[in-house]
């Protein structure tokens, strides 16, 4: 899909999430997962026998997926889903699995309760792990469909003609609104760290792109005290997958460094105008992306810098 279609289908996907509970987000969910894997199993009620604990195998990672999808949150009734879908799973489906999945709706992300019973169902049920799925990995799934599959998954036509949004990435709109306060805030005479260029040697990131990512990489850290504790390094490394897998379609399309920047630039503004403030704490987020190799590749350990940084 181009860019467009992509913001397109992503506000499809969120009017989705809004819509969906219970047994219709169920059918969705296995509607994606069996347009996504071949080995999927969409394991559905039957009878006396029910699910047997079950919303969904997956046969070559041996995971099992239990949905839930309540209308409205509540903290307790997930937990005592979660325990009774836990215990089932281990009733029934013993040897089957060896990674439990908890799918859910909750568009905010995770409840930190929640997150909790995960952690103590992890460490009492060793060695059996623990995940969660929620509408960010939902999304990156579906991002990796072909057109007429993702129009099918998401019950929509994609349109062929370019479509203009000026939204930004939902998931990203409060670390932005932090990266302009604290980049506005900043000790204009506090010491910036430097900044290693070989990964931008490398990838031969040259020109107006290099000078960008190398002021963002200087503001990097105030993306790192974003995501600092347990909750948020849970969606920190969700955002990341987002950024890989969107870096790893774009640069098939694009093979210069400068447009895959570009295009990873509107992954996190949209592709509308936006005030110069949030420009530049979008390329602080693409600089601290950049540097965790979630996008563009390391050098090898033997690599070293032909000059063409210097020429920048």
């Amino acid at each position: 899909m181009q860019y467009e279609q992509r913001m397109y289908a992503r506000l499809k996907f969120l009017e989705l999430m809004a819509e969906l509970n219970e047994t219709s987000f169920e059918t969705f969910f296995h509607d994606l997962m069996c347009a996504r894997y071949p080995e999927f199993l969409d394991v559905r009620t039957h009878g006396r026998l029910g699910d047997q604990g079950s919303d969904g195998l997956m046969l070559h990672e041996r995971k099992l997926y239990a949905c839930y999808a309540p209308q409205t949150v509540n903290a307790t009734e997930i937990k005592k889903k979660i325990n009774s879908d836990i215990a089932k799973a281990l009733t029934k489906r013993r040897g089957q699995f060896d990674t439990f999945v908890f799918v859910h709706n909750d568009r905010r992300g995770m409840h930190p309760e929640i997150a909790t019973v995960l952690s103590e169902a992890e460490r009492v049920h060793r060695p059996l792990r623990f995940q969660q799925m929620g509408t960010r990995r939902l999304w990156h799934e579906c991002l990796q469909l072909e057109l007429a599959l993702a129009e099918d998954v998401l019950r929509c036509q994609i349109p062929i003609q370019p479509v203009v949004h000026g939204i930004g990435r939902e998931d990203l709109a409060p670390l932005l609104k932090h990266l302009r306060e604290q980049r506005k805030a900043a000790d204009p005479l506090m010491p910036l760290p430097e900044v290693d260029p070989g990964k931008l040697d490398f990838n031969r990131v040259q020109g107006e792109a290099r000078e960008d990512l190398l002021r963002g990489m200087r503001h990097s850290h105030l993306v790192d005290e974003f995501y600092a504790g347990t909750i948020r390094a849970v969606e920190h490394d969700e955002v990341a997958q987002g950024f890989r897998l969107y870096y790893e379609q774009v640069r098939r399309e694009w093979p210069d460094p400068e447009d895959v920047l570009w295009q990873l630039e509107m992954y996190v503004l949209g592709n509308g105008s936006v005030p110069p403030r949030m420009q530049r704490a979008a390329w602080v987020i693409l600089a601290h992306f950049f540097e965790r190799c979630d996008v563009f590749e390391a050098p090898p350990a033997d690599w070293t810098p032909s000059g063409l940084g210097m020429l920048a």
